[in-house]
């Protein structure tokens, strides 16, 4: 196939295998309960203009690296946030509201997470504010002010708008939706994992072949762990997780090499915005430090190329829409198909069925633009 050619060349930058892995469902779910996700789906799926987001082939790609299937979650579908962060935050916002009018819902955002709030607050005829850094692109603050939000910009990055708004909601008595959780910080980010789960109940359903490999993007772990949750939930057999990372920001990776929450000093941001973190959020790392089997960074080299490649039907018949965080689990699995030791460690082969998560759709720009993509630290994924 030579229009993929060029992936024979695409490499990790490291790889590790986690030594402390052990896989127990009940372990899972002691840190987002079952009765969370039972809940959580019954509600979004109630919601006006719910359908699962498709699960696509990537046929050519498929071929090409010699695998049974590579199934591909298209979450640039998902209602008309173009994300699945719209599984999180609106509902958490529903949740915690409890019905009430009278109150403010905050948060911190350098997009999608705040644009699911603010659409939740919507929903629900609740005000809300949303602090974003400097760095935050005028395009994705367009986005979120379409949902009636008012706008808080903050000058330095993530950390500070986090900072001030925490600052604000306590001297106002706002609500604080924010997916980070820490140890006296859970039941939001709960309830937005529980959310996510939402996109492994749809896929038990779209597809009878038993997934044997699930490649996860990471930047907190709040996604990672909540499909991980899911998996826990809903699938009859336990597949390989293989956790994915920018190489600037290999929080996950670090933190499993020490066998213990590791915070790392990002020198410069990834193309990856939402995924360049520099610690992972308290849950995720319960559950991920049991549940992933393997550890991969990879670097912003190839981020463009994919996103063309998918728009450009080059990775399968149809044509998607990704934004840059919906490319590094396909650059991920090229990368470990190209390393023998990585390949066999992961018992990857003509049998195996592969799940990527394309978790949002293009948010800045148009697709055929990425090649000049340069974005702020997102700090969500």
């Amino acid at each position: 196939m030579k229009s993929l050619k060029s992936i024979k060349n695409w490499t990790l930058t490291k790889s590790l295998k986690n030594n402390n892995f052990s896989f127990k469902r009940n372990y899972v779910l002691r840190f987002v309960p079952s009765l969370l996700l039972t809940n959580a789906f019954k509600s979004i799926s109630s919601w006006k203009n719910y359908k699962p987001t498709p699960l696509l082939k990537l046929d050519k790609l498929q071929k090409n690296l010699k695998l049974n299937n590579v199934f591909y979650k298209d979450e640039s579908k998902r209602f008309h946030l173009k994300s699945f962060k719209a599984l999180g935050g609106a509902y958490a916002v529903e949740k915690i509201s409890k019905g009430k009018k009278n109150i403010i819902i905050s948060s911190a955002t350098a997009g999608n997470h705040g644009r699911s709030v603010a659409w939740g607050a919507k929903r629900l005829g609740l005000k809300c504010k949303i602090f974003v850094s400097q760095y935050v692109s005028d395009t994705r603050v367009k986005e979120i002010k379409k949902f009636g939000a008012e706008v808080i910009r903050v000058k330095g990055d993530y950390e500070n708008s986090l900072n001030e708004c925490k600052k604000l909601s306590k001297k106002n008595n706002w609500k604080i939706v924010q997916d980070v959780s820490t140890k006296d910080y859970k039941l939001v980010p709960q309830l937005t994992m529980a959310g996510y789960s939402i996109m492994i109940k749809e896929i038990s359903k779209q597809t009878n072949q038993y997934i044997t490999h699930i490649f996860l993007q990471a930047g907190v772990g709040g996604m990672a762990a909540g499909v991980v949750t899911g998996v826990a939930k809903y699938f009859k057999r336990i597949p390989k997780i293989i956790i994915v990372e920018p190489d600037r920001a290999d929080c996950v990776l670090q933190s499993i090499k020490h066998n213990k929450l590791k915070k790392i000093k990002i020198k410069k941001e990834s193309i990856m915005g939402g995924m360049s973190c520099n610690e992972m959020s308290y849950i995720p790392w319960q559950i991920l430090k049991k549940t992933s089997n393997c550890c991969v960074s990879v670097s912003d080299r190839n981020i463009a190329k994919t996103v063309a490649m998918l728009k450009d039907k080059k990775l399968s018949k149809n044509s998607i829409i990704g934004g840059e965080c919906s490319a590094p689990g396909i650059i991920s699995l090229v990368g470990v198909c190209n390393n023998t030791k990585t390949k066999k460690l992961l018992e990857l082969n003509e049998n195996s069925n592969v799940l990527v998560i394309g978790c949002e759709g293009n948010a800045d720009v148009k697709p055929v633009s990425y090649t000049h993509l340069t974005l702020p630290t997102n700090r969500e994924v």
